[in-house]
């Protein structure tokens, strides 16, 4: 199908179509510039979400630790690796499609024009020898009127018989020449008319045809290219689909990677203590006035007074695990200060053979420093080795340089070999002596850590100076005594410079301090009463614990005067929290 055929006289349409075309194709730029945004901006939001939920610095490691966490990260770098095959789509239609696209229009528009300017010729062309054949019409019209008119007056005049025989004359010569300019116009109408008719079947058959074929090809060129575009920017996709499948197919890797029992297993290693499970609690006889002793072979019964002074109570122990001063002991509680604690294996506040960690704990810390120095040792090792081979170049080649200038090198990488290898032994003697020194219960219960009695405890109490209907402020309070460590005869001793309240209430509660040598424990308190929270409250100190407003607890221990009192939660969770804080009921205060 040709327009020039078909369409032979819809010039002005083809000329309005083709504009049209050109419209779409900058249409057609726009949404491939929006797409192109689109998709950026999808690669730089998704970036920036993968940005948001990485891990810090200090997170690192525990992702490292659960497969949960850690294939989480993996889902991260998948998400970041798919962003940025959006980027991908985005640049190559920027470069490639758009790019065509407006080569595309620059190429349509000048072909359009210079189409429209051969048209308008061959238009003018056309219209000019229409002209030309109107005019000689018309002079072909005008000499025929005149012909008539010199004949019609010629046959008047010869007719009249009043004129003379010579006026006749004139008007039939007269006549003659308007009958033969007639003529004349007569056969130039005619030689124009068949002009033009050859004119406008050349118009109409070749010319604008030509024009019209012209523009038809321009139009069926700019509907392939789109067609061509189309095409590529799905290509462009197509491209980038097995990139993001693996990135899917990493996703689901990732999740096949989580295992519930390896991240079971990870908490126990990382979490575990190492002691065993604390002994049964003694019985009391407090009619007696002693308690049989369990882990005495011979069974024979201490003295109350002497089994408080020999051993930590378990109400002074608590106050000291409250205060921050718990030791090893310390572990057995719920707060969350305390489990912190455990999990800074290489704090600051450590010793150095790791002592004052669990025993699971500090064989975890002395292996990891263990390895540290063998890598550091073996980095060292190899620096060696390359400075000598590096000296053995230079004695065969001295021009490369001075063997000499390595030897004080040598002599400090040797040095430092030496301390490694010192360091790491001292560091494998702790593990070894720790592998080798028994745990029992009965010792574990009898002896506390020297960390544990050496550090410092300090009285909380209630400040009664609270505004009306807001909780009553905790102070620190110093303590008016210092500590004095002593081993006798197995057990540890604690004495302290006491004050009068001190011995005050060691006088009217000396029944409350017994318990047998051997059989220590921190847990198992008898419930006293309930008690329900007036305020919320935050626990800010190790050993305390928080609650919300109309919290239901029960009393394990009453107030001795520091204004801490013990309770448990209905999660079993245990601690102290301020004695004014609570409103306690006592079950003793039933009885009565």
């Amino acid at each position: 199908m040709s327009w020039g055929t078909e369409l032979w006289d819809q010039y002005d349409t083809i000329a309005t179509h083709t504009q049209k075309g050109i419209d779409f194709c900058e249409r057609f730029t726009h949404f491939l510039k929006d797409r192109c945004s689109i998709e950026l901006k999808y690669a730089s939001e998704l970036k920036k979400l993968v940005k948001s939920y990485q891990p810090k610095k200090k997170e690192e490691e525990e992702y490292q630790q659960y497969s949960w966490a850690a294939r989480f990260w993996d889902v991260l770098k998948e998400l970041h690796d798919l962003a940025g095959q959006h980027e991908v789509i985005a640049e190559n239609t920027q470069g490639q499609v758009m790019k065509d696209v407006q080569s595309l229009i620059s190429e349509m528009k000048q072909q359009r024009r210079k189409d429209l300017q051969d048209g308008a010729k061959v238009q003018d062309q056309l219209k000019e020898s229409l002209a030309k054949l109107d005019k000689s019409r018309k002079n072909y019209e005008k000499a025929f009127k005149m012909a008539e008119k010199a004949t019609d007056d010629y046959r008047k005049a010869d007719a009249d018989i009043n004129l003379s025989r010579a006026e006749v004359e004139k008007t039939r010569n007269q006549m003659m020449i308007k009958n033969s300019q007639c003529d004349e116009s007569k056969n130039e109408y005619a030689a124009q008319l068949q002009q033009t008719n050859q004119h406008q079947r050349d118009h109409y058959t070749q010319q604008m045809p030509s024009v019209f074929q012209q523009m038809q090809s321009m139009e069926e060129n700019r509907i392939n290219k789109i067609k061509s575009m189309v095409k590529q920017i799905a290509d462009i996709e197509r491209s980038v689909i097995p990139i993001i499948n693996t990135c899917i197919d990493g996703m689901v890797k990732a999740s096949d990677g989580i295992s519930a029992e390896e991240d079971s297993k990870a908490v126990i290693d990382k979490y575990k203590s190492g002691f065993p499970i604390p002994a049964d609690i003694p019985f009391e006889d407090l009619s007696n006035s002693s308690v049989i002793d369990t882990s005495n072979a011979n069974g024979t019964p201490k003295n109350s007074l002497d089994n408080r002074k020999g051993t930590v109570s378990d109400k002074k122990k608590n106050r000291k695990d409250k205060k921050g001063g718990g030791g090893l002991f310390g572990i057995f509680t719920s707060s969350k200060a305390t489990i912190n604690k455990i999990i800074g294996l290489l704090g600051e506040e450590s010793k150095e053979d790791f002592s004052d960690l669990p025993p699971n704990q500090q064989r975890k810390a002395l292996n990891r420093k263990i390895d540290e120095f063998k890598k550091e040792i073996a980095r060292e090792t190899a620096e060696r080795e390359g400075m000598l081979k590096m000296k053995d170049v230079y004695v065969n080649n001295p021009a490369l340089g001075d063997p000499n200038a390595l030897e004080k090198k040598i002599e400090e990488n040797a040095q430092k070999i030496d301390s490694l290898q010192a360091e790491m032994r001292k560091y494998q003697g702790y593990l070894a002596n720790m592998d080798a020194k028994p745990s029992p219960v009965g010792q574990r219960r009898n002896s506390l850590s020297d960390d544990s009695i050496s550090q410092s405890s300090t009285n909380m109490e209630m400040s009664q100076t609270s505004l009306p209907g807001q909780p009553p402020v905790a102070a620190n309070e110093p303590e008016v005594y210092t500590d004095e460590e002593f081993e006798e005869e197995g057990t540890v001793e604690i004495r302290k410079k006491p004050d009068k309240k001190a011995i005050d209430d060691e006088e009217d509660h000396v029944g409350e301090f017994e318990h047998a040598e051997g059989d220590f424990d921190e847990e198992g308190f008898p419930v006293i009463g309930t008690c329900r929270a007036l305020y919320i409250y935050e626990a800010g100190n190790e050993g305390s614990v928080a609650m919300t407003e109309g919290e239901e607890m029960f009393v394990l221990e009453q107030d001795q005067g520091d204004g801490w009192t013990r309770v448990r939660k209905h999660d079993n969770s245990e601690g102290f929290v301020p004695t004014s804080y609570i409103q306690c009921h006592f079950y003793d205060q039933d009885e009565v």
